[in-house]
């Protein structure tokens, strides 16, 4: 888990991500260099895949509570993007130990590296709807909206947050924060725990029917990884003031019913979903509300649900390719 290579030299404009092998940053890291940006991609690999990274980008193999192998990787880096997290809502309780030390600790040593670094100017990090208590309904929630989370897992992102903003400012170091509802599209890896889409189209590929947890009628904000890709780059661009939070998602409801019919007529498969009981700290409603982070930095989705999910579910099944 922790341990790293040596790096390549990074020019002071270069950009630092964080879990940049694993789903979210592959697609990210892919962006900035198509724009001409000198990346270092930070990942220890227990989620994300070397193959995931681009050639030209230079890659340090660690972990991210490793103080020390981070202290000397992001040296030359002027912006940082936070990705490295253990995601695991449904086995948050389980593992409530496990994605504390590395979602709270891994940050405050991220954090102490940008300090140290003296060249580091702003710094953006993946938050998650998780911080969130649970709405009432299915409307879209803004970002002050109680942060009182039902999940261990939540509970470390909400610190991750605090950590950020508080150490960035010390420094005077510029922070963003995103908030990510459900991300789904092309190279999301199969977990149990994350990744409702991915869940669905390799049940349904292998014959097998899926299990809703509860009625299904829970609703989700389900955002094209495209879009939060977009996201993340508008807040590395951005001249704001420091400290700012934004919900990166769509505003639309969608219930877990309703995603699954999706998946099944993209697949055309006619099988039903088993039932089995709700699982504590898993939210019932969950829609963004994006007007701050549309009206502050111009994010608007351009991935609608039904016309994007088709094809990112043919290719977690093995049909065709939906990666850009």
């Amino acid at each position: 888990m922790s341990g790293a290579a040596g790096t390549q030299a990074i020019a002071p404009a270069g950009v630092f991500v964080t879990g940049g092998a694993g789903f979210i940053g592959s697609h990210l890291v892919r962006a900035l260099l198509a724009r001409g940006e000198r990346v270092t991609v930070y990942d220890n690999l227990s989620t994300g895949l070397r193959s995931n990274v681009p050639a030209s980008a230079a890659f340090v193999q660690g972990d991210v509570t490793d103080a020390e192998a981070l202290e000397r990787a992001v040296v030359g880096h002027a912006r940082v993007v936070h990705l490295a997290a253990r995601v695991a809502i449904r086995s948050s309780y389980e593992f409530a130990v496990e994605d504390t030390h590395t979602n709270v600790v891994g940050t405050a040593a991220l954090m102490r590296a940008a300090q140290r670094a003296g060249g580091v100017q702003r710094v953006v990090a993946a938050s998650s709807m998780a911080i969130y208590a649970d709405s009432p309904s299915p409307r879209p929630i803004d970002e002050q909206h109680p942060t009182q989370p039902i999940s261990p897992y939540g509970v470390s992102k909400l610190a991750l947050e605090q950590l950020v903003h508080g150490m960035a400012q010390a420094a005077g170091i510029g922070s963003t924060v995103l908030r990510f509802f459900n991300t789904y599209g092309p190279g999301q890896a199969l977990s149990p725990y994350v990744g409702v889409v991915t869940i669905f189209a390799n049940a349904l590929r292998d014959g097998r029917a899926p299990t809703i947890f509860g009625d299904g009628e829970q609703c989700r904000d389900f955002v094209h990884v495209l879009d939060v890709t977009q996201a993340l780059l508008r807040a590395l661009d951005a001249a704001e003031a420091p400290g700012a939070t934004y919900n990166v998602g769509t505003g639309i409801a969608t219930s877990v019913n309703q995603l699954y019919a999706l998946v099944r007529g993209a697949l055309g498969q006619p099988l039903d979903a088993l039932h089995a009981p709700a699982v504590a700290g898993e939210l019932r409603y969950s829609i963004a509300d994006i007007g701050r982070i549309s009206k502050a930095l111009g994010y608007v989705p351009a991935c609608r649900l039904e016309d994007a999910l088709p094809a990112v579910v043919r290719e977690i099944a093995g049909i065709g390719l939906a990666r850009p």
